[in-house]
């Protein structure tokens, strides 16, 4: 049976689980830690996507992101490419590093966001890489310790979690760990990484007690939310979907899209592509961005030499395309 396509949006919030190749260790020593969280910042500085909990285990690690205008699935790319590369070099091995396919978790932020970041900041007491929960305040590897204000990471977005607990930071800070102290006794709570309906539901135990009341959820094991949520989010994925089959049908390519650009901004479409900084030809530029990764489908990494420009340019333009769409009402297709 064929896997289904991974579901992103700009603004979702993703539990992110990447494991080691058989499930080898990922990370042998501090020196790789530290590689693998430089690249994480400059990633997800380039791509505007913002992080709220990470934990580097030796054999996995999990992140909490929510993106911005760039995909997921480019953050990712860039990530674990880079990552695997160095690896293999400084140990002189080849082949893969991570299992085949990552897995992400689109969740429902108001009702798991705060339990996710309990969760995978618990990870290294779980496994047994620090004794206690002091320890974990001082832990290099984990974000705990950036939200304690023990470690500094600019690109962890400490101030929306501890806002969630008080406006004053110190008030925050104490009762943030509070929370996170509660959740030791509740052990690996399997029901926030796998299982579709199981998980979102609480276990097999309320699944089977509201399936007595004849009370059915909607599911899906891409989606962590209660059954609306996930109606929504399956609804949206698919509109997505059809929007792209329906673009394709109309003969939209980067050519066609470069050609609607140019129409809006008064441009010839060859300009779209040259270099320059006049204000008209970056406008058109960064729409042209927006529209071809997040209508088309095209990754960065395809678009970046089309266009003359590095990688996090186009990552840029892209979050300043989606401003210029929203701000000033363009559409891709006249509705």
């Amino acid at each position: 049976m064929p896997r289904k396509a991974r579901i992103d949006a700009p603004g979702a919030l993703h539990h992110i689980i990447v494991r080691g190749i058989e499930r080898r260790k990922i990370f042998k020593d501090n020196t790789d830690r530290n590689n693998f969280l430089d690249r994480l910042g400059k990633v997800l500085s380039e791509t505007g996507t913002k992080c709220f909990a990470w934990a580097l285990i030796p054999n996995h690690f999990h992140l909490l992101l929510r993106t911005g205008a760039c995909p997921l699935s480019t953050v990712m790319r860039r990530l674990l490419t880079g990552y695997a590369m160095n690896f293999n070099c400084r140990y002189r091995r080849s082949g893969q590093l991570f299992q085949n396919r990552y897995k992400s978790i689109l969740c429902q932020e108001d009702t798991y966001l705060l339990e996710l970041v309990r969760y995978i900041h618990l990870n290294p007491i779980r496994a047994g890489m620090v004794a206690d929960i002091k320890a974990l305040d001082k832990d290099h590897f984990c974000g705990h310790s950036v939200i304690m204000g023990r470690i500094k990471r600019d690109w962890l977005d400490d101030v929306y979690i501890l806002r969630l607990f008080d406006n004053k930071r110190s008030t925050a800070r104490r009762r943030y760990k509070i929370f996170i102290q509660k959740g030791i006794q509740e052990g690996k709570r399997p029901e926030l990484t796998g299982g579709g309906l199981i998980r979102s539901s609480g276990g097999w135990t309320v699944i089977k007690s509201l399936r007595r009341a004849n009370i059915h959820f909607k599911s899906d094991e891409r989606v962590l939310g209660d059954s609306d949520f996930v109606e929504r989010v399956l609804k949206t994925a698919d509109e997505s979907f059809e929007r792209k089959y329906q673009l394709k049908s109309q003969g939209y390519d980067i050519d066609k899209l470069a050609d609607r650009v140019a129409d809006i901004f008064s441009v010839k479409p060859e300009e779209i592509f040259q270099p320059g900084k006049q204000p008209v030809k970056v406008k058109a530029r960064s729409l042209f961005c927006y529209w071809a990764v997040r209508e088309l489908g095209v990754t960065m990494t395809d678009l970046a030499p089309k266009l003359n420009i590095s990688q996090p340019a186009v990552s840029i333009s892209t979050q300043r395309g989606e401003r210029i769409a929203l701000e000033n009402g363009y559409s891709l297709l006249d509705d």
